[in-house]
């Protein structure tokens, strides 16, 4: 239970909604909330480095956005961000600073923390990724279960722990490195600094510092 708290999966330093993250101990209990998360964070923004465009939508001036970029809000894109062609910000969005979000990528109802990179194809629902994390190109975050169900976090003791949400991504610890084409399933916790091999599809909860080759293959760093 330790190892997925907010307090050892992130370093809450690295996001600007580290006060709301620090009112919670799961990940989780974060996603229901971030809508209301952004509207009151963005309500307070210094308008001399950040602008309001559209309703709940605040972009740091120093942000690139491409032009075919479609941003709904509530959003916040922070500071030097980069916003890449075609991307789809599909509200409830928190981008950090330095982070870039690629081609084609679509995000909703997410955080993503300072200088994670989600650069290419990539789909993000309902989840929160950490500093410095890093999606392989087709990588895809799935938040829905197929029987629509509410999704259960499931302990190495099989102890299931109620979410009570029907839409629940990834939550990934900072530095965590997601190979090509992997899928991560509903309610996936990945711990800080472990590496998933491409083409894997993952569940449950992978402990930090690891190396996941495949289901049957995860060895801790040296």
């Amino acid at each position: 239970m330790e190892g997925i708290k907010i307090k050892n999966l992130y370093n809450i330093e690295k996001t600007i909604a580290k006060e709301k993250l620090n009112e919670e101990i799961y990940p989780w209990e974060i996603i229901p909330k971030i809508k209301d998360i952004i509207i009151d964070l963005g309500e307070k923004l210094d308008l001399e480095k950040y602008e309001k465009k559209g309703e709940n939508i605040w972009i740091a001036k120093t942000a690139q956005i491409a032009p075919t970029v479609v941003i709904e809000g509530p959003a916040i894109i922070d500071e030097n961000a980069e916003i890449r062609q075609f991307a789809y910000i599909r509200e409830n969005v928190i981008v950090g600073k330095n982070a870039v979000v690629g081609h084609s990528v679509e995000i909703k109802n997410s955080i993503l923390f300072n200088e994670t990179q989600v650069a290419h194809f990539n789909y993000v629902g309902d989840s929160i990724l950490g500093y410095k994390v890093h999606l392989g190109a087709g990588s895809i975050i799935s938040n829905l279960k197929g029987n629509k169900d509410e999704i259960y976090i499931k302990l190495d003791n099989g102890e299931k722990i109620e979410t009570k949400l029907k839409k629940l991504g990834a939550m990934l610890g900072d530095y965590v490195e997601i190979g090509s084409n992997v899928v991560l399933n509903p309610g996936a916790i990945i711990g800080k600094k472990t590496n998933v091999y491409p083409l894997n599809s993952v569940r449950g909860i992978i402990k930090e510092n690891h190396i996941y080759k495949d289901e049957n293959n995860i060895i801790e760093k040296y």
